[in-house]
């Protein structure tokens, strides 16, 4: 694709057919909205609307109110039966206004589009009633048989809230979905259903959980099963065993962070938000009063300070970092989560081995069952490891060769480091501990520094800290050190494991000349690719977070067969495959695999067979050439390689002045550069005067069929922004271009692409070109994609759109991000910060 495009500004003309952009008001928006979800919006403004007659927008509905209208045990035994549905019209205060109106707006509009508004009504009231229904059964027999804090609290308390309804109707709907997402909408819905049940475990979550599961039910009766079970691919089953991992991770934050927390799991909690008492009454206890009383103020005393709630948390932080492994298949994302969540098997039966650390741990109160208090933690992490276990196969890709040396020598570094420094420093602060200590005592307690608070509660500590600098040594260089250990696992985790490029390039070199002819395949052989090759094709592809974003198509013979092989071992490796600016014939290849297409740029193609510059429509093009040859100006074949010093100082000196002048970096990926003009095979165009002055300069890539060059891709293109620069080189060189290359026997020019510009077709665009249109739009006053296109309008071309190819939209965040960090991969903040202004402006 051809960059350059500020070049052609000023003699921009409009296309035949114009560039596409649609700009919809917000007031069009809105009506869209409620005529596509009538249902959805009639419910939000319900719930808001009940909320501020009743005054519950704040703080929910008062006590009185509640009982009246919310689901509940007692509700319902005083008569008030509708609760079950009238549940639903309020919430628990103004944080639960805003959350369910969010789920409402994300989950409702799917089962309106599926069933249309009144049979989703119809499904919601059902789902609402009979899942109340259903979780009130069951907090009736956990009043009636069990005992403890949570059976107590469910039995007393009253429900409000539309996520019973909204929870319950799309895990209902999901049995209408294709297989990938019903998986996926099931997996997340239930997993946060549960998770919240298990750790909060008020009666919202449990009248939830049972909505979802009842609406499953329902679904199964309406919808029917699914004709053929179809097991989920290897990159989908990563991708829901990482989700699990993720969630039993975050599962214990859930507890400690909740309002109110009596579920079965909650217990946790204390290992991350145990309460601390102050250090001196400490000391004043620890120096007359009891040992056991003193042995639990100190062990709790761990539990204070920002340092070591944030060594708390760091299990679930590396968990999490080992699920966004386990998503990208890696072999040692796999084994760090099977021994996390062994360790934390270990940790509960400690924690669980005698009544003072359980109360160390738990704090005072009556809880459940002794069996069910060691049980249930355990079977959490135990769950996990039987699901890692059953699915290890699939988690197989190794890192790159020196990984994970790199990250053991970056881990012990760390360690080495924050070792002296707690050594040295805290001898130096020894007078800010209630126990000075010295070199013997600071190493002994040093392994302590990294080891959570809540694994210590039977380790009475040596000495503690009285001042804030030997308070800030004392409980941060435990969590320093497993910053490094996770930042550094992170990037281990998110190498990939490549080829190397460089042996690869020559034999790409030859598909691309036996190839089909494409017009952009030249670009394979440019730097900074990887190969995959099959057969007599292969794909050029850069990894960049997790994406292979392939740069064309597939090169070399019957290269649309080679799609479904490179979507298979993107799937092993554990990549998002994504074939950006693909042609046609290679889009229709990845549709078949049912993946979803975009167009993301418009290619102009120029045949040379019959070309005449005759006739009003080439006014401007003969126009340039009579101005070049009145001014003098000739055009010139040569190479990067072959040209004389002078000339290319002068290409390297307008390039590097057009950089300078838009403040921008400039773009990469398959926008050519100066690096790609040093190529053999690479011809430039040179317009000069007769004092050898440069004006402007243009590379053509060759288009390559059964080994034959067929014709020539425009690629760079710079011009001199001086006052004594000519007007319309640009023109006069791609004319001068096209007619000397039509003289040696060329069938076509290629213009190449131009990014987030397209031809208006007249069709109506989905949602996705239409954000695309607006990204070219916002981009045009710093790039100038459009004018681009509509500057190749003035020869007349053949237009071909280029598509992007992706496997899921659930991709496409990151997907827009890897192109982004593929045309901009030095894009400095103060440059960013200049493009936001410019885009804002």
């Amino acid at each position: 694709m051809a960059e350059g495009s500020a070049a052609v500004e000023e003699s921009a003309v409009p296309t035949d057919g114009p560039v596409h952009g649609i700009a919809e008001g917000p007031l069009a928006r809105v009506v869209r909205l409620v005529r596509r979800a009538p249902l959805t919006v009639v419910v939000v403004v319900m719930i808001w609307a009940f909320g501020a007659l009743t005054g519950s927008l704040l703080h929910g509905p008062s006590p009185a109110l509640a009982a009246a209208v919310g689901a509940g045990l007692g509700p319902l035994r005083d008569g008030a039966w509708w609760g079950v549905a009238s549940s639903a019209l309020w919430c628990q205060g103004l944080d639960s206004y805003l959350l369910s109106t969010a789920v409402v707006v994300g989950l409702l509009p799917v089962a309106e589009r599926r069933l249309g508004s009144a049979r989703t009504g119809v499904l919601a009231l059902t789902v609402q009633i009979g899942g109340s229904l259903v979780g009130l059964g069951v907090v009736s027999l956990l009043d009636r048989f069990a005992d403890g804090r949570w059976a107590d609290q469910l039995a007393a308390s009253v429900a409000v809230g539309p996520g019973t309804a909204v929870t319950g109707t799309a895990l209902a709907v999901s049995a209408s979905l294709t297989a990938l997402w019903r998986r996926r909408l099931r997996l997340v819905l239930m997993i946060a259903l549960v998770m919240l049940t298990l750790y909060s475990g008020l009666i919202g979550d449990l009248l939830r959980l049972a909505a979802g599961v009842f609406g499953l039910v329902l679904g199964t009766l309406l919808f029917g099963r699914s004709p053929r079970r179809s097991r989920p691919s290897r990159a989908e089953t990563r991708v829901l065993v990482a989700m699990v991992v993720a969630a039993s991770a975050v599962g214990p934050l859930v507890a400690a962070w909740a309002q109110t927390r009596v579920g079965p799991l909650s217990v946790l909690r204390y290992v991350f938000a145990a309460p601390a008492p102050d250090p001196g009454t400490v000391a004043s206890v620890c120096a007359d009063g009891p040992a056991r009383q003193c042995a639990e103020l100190q062990a709790r005393l761990r539990f204070s300070g920002i340092g070591p709630a944030l060594l708390s948390v760091m299990p679930v932080v590396l968990l999490l970092v080992a699920a966004e492994g386990l998503r990208r298949g890696r072999r040692a994302a796999w084994l760090v989560a099977l021994g996390l969540n062994l360790g934390l098997t270990a940790l509960g039966l400690v924690l669980a081995a005698s009544p003072m650390q359980q109360r160390i741990v738990l704090g005072a109160g009556v809880h459940l069952h002794a069996f069910v208090l060691v049980a249930l933690p355990l079977l959490q992490p135990l769950f996990v490891v039987a699901l890692l276990l059953a699915a290890r196969r699939v988690f197989g890709v190794r890192a790159p060769v020196g990984t994970y040396r790199w990250l053991i020598r970056s881990v012990a570094l760390a360690f080495l480091a924050l070792a002296v420094c707690y050594v040295l420093i805290g001898w130096a602060l020894r007078g800010g501990f209630d126990r000075p200590p010295g070199f013997a005592e600071l190493l002994a307690d040093l392994p302590l520094r990294f080891v959570p608070p809540g694994y210590l509660v039977a380790v009475a500590p040596g000495f503690l800290p009285t001042n804030w600098p030997a308070t800030v040594l004392y409980e941060w260089v435990g969590p320093a050190f497993w910053l490094v250990v996770a930042v550094s696992a992170a990037r281990a985790l998110a190498r990939p494991r490549l080829r190397s490029a460089e042996p690869d390039r020559e034999r790409v070199r030859a598909l691309v000349e036996a190839g089909d002819g494409g017009t952009l395949a030249h670009m394979a052989t440019w730097a900074g690719h990887t190969y995959w090759f099959t057969g007599d094709a292969a794909v050029a592809h850069r990894v960049i977070g997790g994406v292979a974003v392939t740069t064309g198509g597939p090169v070399g013979r019957k290269a649309a067969t080679a799609v479904a092989g490179f979507a298979a071992h993107c799937r092993d490796q554990g990549w998002t495959p994504c074939l950006y600016s693909v042609d046609a014939e290679v889009a229709a290849a990845a549709r078949a695999l049912g993946w979803r297409t975009v167009q993301v740029a418009e290619e102009t193609v120029l045949p040379l067979g019959e070309l005449r510059f005759t006739g009003k429509k080439w006014q401007d093009v003969r126009t340039a050439l009579n101005k070049a040859a009145k001014a003098g100006i000739t055009a010139e074949w040569t190479t990067y390689g072959e040209a004389p010093l002078a000339i290319t100082d002068q290409i390297r000196a307008i390039s590097e002045e057009w950089v300078a002048d838009k403040g921008l970096p400039e773009m990469g990926f398959t926008l050519g550069g100066l690096e790609e003009l040093d190529d053999p095979d690479v011809r430039l165009l040179v317009a000069v005067d007769a004092d050898r002055s440069v004006h402007g300069v243009t590379s053509w890539l060759p288009i390559w069929r059964e080994g034959a060059v067929v014709g020539w891709t425009l690629d760079f293109m710079r011009r001199r922004s001086d006052a004594a620069a000519f007007r319309g080189v640009m023109e006069f060189l791609i004319a001068s271009a096209a007619l000397s290359l039509q003289a040696e026997g060329a069938e076509l020019v290629s213009l190449s692409g131009a990014p987030l510009a397209r031809l208006d077709r007249g069709e109506r665009p989905p949602g996705l070109q239409k954000l695309l249109d607006a990204a070219g739009r916002r981009l045009e006053p710093v790039y100038g994609f459009r004018s681009l296109l509509a500057f190749k309008a003035k020869f007349q071309p053949e237009y071909r759109p280029l598509h992007l190819a992706y496997p899921e939209t659930a991709a496409l965040p990151a997907i827009a991000n890897a192109i982004a960090r593929a045309y901009l991969p030095d894009l400095s903040p103060s440059q960013a910060a200049r493009m936001a202004r410019a885009l804002w402006r």
